[in-house]
């Protein structure tokens, strides 16, 4: 995760102001660590600045990872776009229950290895996501949906 400075910095290196909408918002994406959408960032952003836009939120986080700066999560459980600060290579947990997406320390094999499988195709990005029910979740007794309700068939991790 980059830090807010190191943010701003660049930003000012590609010669972009770093206006207080940019600012609140380079802050939010990186203190949330659940990969926010647009919408969740644009909920934050109004609890200060009721008076900036969805737009405004839009805009500067698409060309804030148009820059570089932060990459696009692909959330395929119909959730949309979520985004990171955290450029390098890592993985993910997604909570099927609370829809949290959060970083996790998991070695995966390298791209070479799956050379006989992908044969002709150049990877250029390699991410794995892991679905399952957070611990916070599980202790409520919350299961995905559409599996019935309370802790019946759930494993513990």
């Amino acid at each position: 995760m980059r830090s807010v400075e190191k943010i701003a910095a660049s930003l000012r290196e590609k010669g972009l102001k770093l206006t207080p909408q940019r600012r609140l918002i380079i802050e939010i994406l990186s203190r949330d660590r659940t990969h926010p959408t647009v919408d969740e960032v644009y909920r934050q952003v109004v609890v200060t600045m009721p008076e900036v836009s969805r737009t405004t939120v839009y805009n500067t986080i698409r060309e804030m990872a148009t820059l570089g700066e932060v990459v696009e999560v692909q959330d395929i459980s119909d959730g949309g776009i979520r985004y990171d600060t955290c450029a390098e290579s890592h993985n993910h947990f997604f909570c099927l229950s609370c829809r949290s997406l959060i970083d996790v320390d998991v070695d995966l094999p390298g791209a070479e290895s799956y050379s006989g499988a992908l044969e002709g195709c150049q990877i250029v990005k390699q991410q794995l996501t892991l679905y399952g029910i957070c611990p916070a979740c599980r202790d409520k007794g919350l299961s995905p949906p559409g599996r019935g309700a309370g802790k019946r068939g759930l494993k513990k991790f």
